[in-house]
């Protein structure tokens, strides 16, 4: 009998050891959306210091690990967009995301023409990055209106995605279009719609950080990509993750409100080469979470 016992309570004692260590690994393993090949790449094309061109930015992202990319550009890019989409299929890289130009009547904008017709063209589905211009809005003194105006633009792009099964992610970038307070109240108006929601990018967060956490609350409903960033109060508007004093707990934000859509990472650093700042991120998300789970 008292073998018995004495045998219960270390077979007792072994199922809970081994349900601790259990729940251990689980808590330690890496979240689905922060593994790299599920993060996304952002403000890699203008921005690289060693000027890539298409087949050598894809074999470089390739080599990363990295499987997404949200396509910036700027006019010099334009003759190259075919070859883009090509390198980027030829190295199993999807295309998450297509940068717009700012506009109140964003679909007549011919920027967004090209990008509209070059995505019919080659059957592409994908988000469009929308950022609303911040100067036209100023000019609208009454809130409401501009309010309206904000939010018609954007269904405005939605309604012309639509038709490319295509979706819209509305952009912050500072000032009124950008405070989370003004994305929601947009997002609400544009319920209807179906193909609409928030691309959130805490490099041009510094002045809405006093909104957080409760900021990221509200907004995760709508959230189809989150980028971050080095984030401190008063610091400088890049910095690498790991770098911010804030980045613990932005990542456990992240965590809180269970948000598991795509995450994007940057480059933005027009003095470096792109690979080195998307290495500096990638070592440095993985740095905060191990210091996120030692606590």
């Amino acid at each position: 009998m008292i073998l018995q016992r004495t045998f219960g309570l270390m077979f007792g004692l072994l199922i809970c050891f081994t349900h601790q260590c259990f729940r251990k690994a689980v808590a330690q393993e890496l979240p689905v959306n922060l593994r790299t090949e599920n993060l996304v790449a952002w403000c890699i094309v203008p921005f690289d210091a060693t000027k890539r061109g298409p087949e050598a930015r894809a074999k470089m992202l390739q080599e990363l690990g990295l499987k997404k990319l949200a396509y910036d550009w700027r006019e010099e890019h334009v003759p190259t967009w075919d070859a883009e989409l090509n390198a980027l299929q030829g190295a199993g890289v999807e295309l998450t995301a297509f940068w717009c130009s700012s506009s109140l009547e964003p679909s007549k904008h011919p920027g967004n023409i090209r990008i509209l017709e070059f995505l019919k063209k080659n059957e592409v589905r994908t988000q469009l990055w929308f950022m609303l211009p911040t100067g036209a809005l100023d000019r609208i003194e009454d809130p409401k209106e501009r309010l309206t105006a904000a939010s018609n633009a954007v269904r405005d792009l939605a309604q012309a995605a639509a038709e490319l099964d295509c979706s819209i992610g509305l952009y912050n970038h500072g000032d009124w279009p950008g405070k989370p307070s003004t994305l929601i109240a947009i997002m609400q108006e544009l319920k209807d719609l179906k193909n609409v929601g928030l691309v959130y990018n805490f490099h041009h967060a510094h002045e809405d950080l006093a909104e957080f956490p409760e900021a990221l609350k509200s907004m995760s409903p709508y959230l189809m990509c989150l980028n971050l960033n080095g984030m401190t109060v008063g610091g400088p508007k890049i910095l690498p993750l790991a770098e911010g004093k804030l980045d613990q707990k932005i990542l456990q934000w992240i965590l809180d409100v269970n948000y598991q859509g795509p995450i994007g990472i940057l480059d933005h650093r027009n003095e470096l080469d792109a690979r080195e700042s998307l290495q500096q991120n990638l070592n440095g998300l993985q740095r905060v979470w191990k210091q996120l789970q030692s606590k």
